[in-house]
């Protein structure tokens, strides 16, 4: 099969919860103190997958990390008499969001001719801070392959970075050398910005990406105040198309003409603040869509069913598919339970660009394997997390036992 897009979505784990963990994610703190639902959760993500293979694209997937987190745990001392911040950092399923997972170049754009992905460091926010080294080692299993692929560490944590929520690429098509677009954060107000201009630099030096089709872009100060906290939430690129929201970036009108400079045709969609606020656009995760090209050609932007609902988002995409542009379907898919807790469609996946032949497949998803994973969550997932339960040894067994079954269906018990 020759190279293309392929989406790995983050199977949401089974100690899935709203413990509010994340600073600066509205939806996170709104949720704060509510019961959980993993398994229908983890349901509705595996949902998202299947519709995305039923539209003939290449999917993938990363599996859950291990919760509790014993070694972070032991690192902070944890003997019960801990913050209850710091004890529900430990079970966080929050690697359920792969595009924060690694930054990744595909190979038409690096010095040495492979795929480069860099862990990312999520330092900013305990609870994610400690992912990196269980998913660098996923991420060196599933793209083992040497001659195409290389993995980097995390930059160090004096860097804050936050992967591919806060990176885009355009150009002509997957397959051609292409821009990356490094957004990056100087300030948020009341939230931290989370990307750093310097982590963003490590990475493309990392990659050996040609400094003339690198921009390193500054996110809209009003768009962190706002809770666009990754660039994800305001912004979203495939190919030549940019979608992206009026205030989004510190300065759009430079931003969009140096796009043009080095992407020919560059087709900038620009939502206007009159028709969606950027107050909408963040509740709505209109613009935390996979925007993918279809095998059929054409591309659709696949939203949360929360911005379908939305009468003002509703009203725009409306009047822009009427206008018949780049963009000729919106598809919504319901991933509430991920939604709730800060994450829409674009947080859940992280986009690689490759030969499919070249990964590991068992990481990739056929409606077969699906099934099989479904099984497994069906039996083997908690139904409800209340947050009094997080730190409970009989919840600890549920779930730890929960993610082996997972990892021995799949045959990758060298993750367990």
């Amino acid at each position: 099969m020759a190279v293309c897009e392929i989406n790995f979505d983050g199977i949401i784990g089974p100690s899935h919860n709203y413990a509010g963990l994340s600073l600066g994610n509205l939806a996170s703190a709104s949720h704060a103190g509510d019961a959980s639902q993993p398994r229908a959760a983890a349901l509705q993500g595996l949902a998202k997958m299947r519709h995305n293979l039923a539209l003939g694209l290449a999917q993938g997937f990363l599996l859950p990390l291990p919760r509790p987190n014993a070694a972070f745990l032991a690192a902070i001392g944890a003997d019960g008499s801990e913050d209850a911040r710091l004890r529900a950092a430990a079970w966080s399923a929050s690697s359920m969001w792969t595009a924060n997972a690694a930054t990744v170049s595909p190979a038409p754009d690096t010095a040495d001719g492979r795929c480069h992905l860099t862990a990312a460091n999520l330092v900013t926010m305990p609870h994610r801070s400690q992912e990196w080294p269980d998913t660098a080692r996923q991420l060196r299993l599933a793209f083992a392959d040497a001659w195409h692929f290389a993995v980097h560490d995390a930059v160090p944590p004096c860097f804050g970075d936050e992967g591919a929520a806060n990176h885009m690429r355009m150009g002509e098509s997957h397959a051609a050398p292409g821009l990356e677009i490094f957004v990056y954060g100087t300030s948020g107000g009341a939230f931290p910005a989370r990307q750093h201009v310097e982590a963003s630099r490590a990475v493309a030096r990392l990659h050996g990406l040609d400094p003339a089709r690198v921009l390193f872009v500054e996110q809209n100060p009003d768009a962190i105040a706002a809770g666009a906290f990754h660039n994800d939430v305001v912004a979203v690129a495939n190919e030549r198309v940019l979608f992206t929201h009026e205030q989004a970036f510190a300065d759009p009108q430079g931003t969009y003409a140096a796009i043009r400079s080095r992407v020919p045709g560059a087709d900038i969609i620009e939502v206007p603040a009159s028709a969606v606020s950027l107050a909408d656009a963040i509740r709505s995760y209109l613009f935390n869509a996979q925007l993918v090209t279809l095998p059929a050609g054409g591309m659709a932007l696949i939203i949360p069913s929360e911005a379908w609902e939305h009468p003002r988002v509703r009203a725009w995409l409306d009047a822009m598919l009427a206008g018949n542009g780049a963009i000729r379907q919106v598809l919504p898919v319901d991933v509430r339970q991920s939604m709730a807790n800060g994450g829409g469609p674009a947080c859940l996946r992280l986009r690689v660009v490759a030969d499919p032949a070249t990964v590991d497949p068992r990481f990739l998803l056929d409606q077969r394997k699906a099934a099989r994973i479904e099984a497994v969550i069906a039996a083997h997932w908690p139904e409800r997390i209340v947050p009094s339960e997080i730190g409970s040894a009989e919840l600890a067994g549920r779930v730890i036992a929960a993610r082996l079954a997972l990892l021995a269906e799949l045959d990758l018990m060298e993750l367990a």
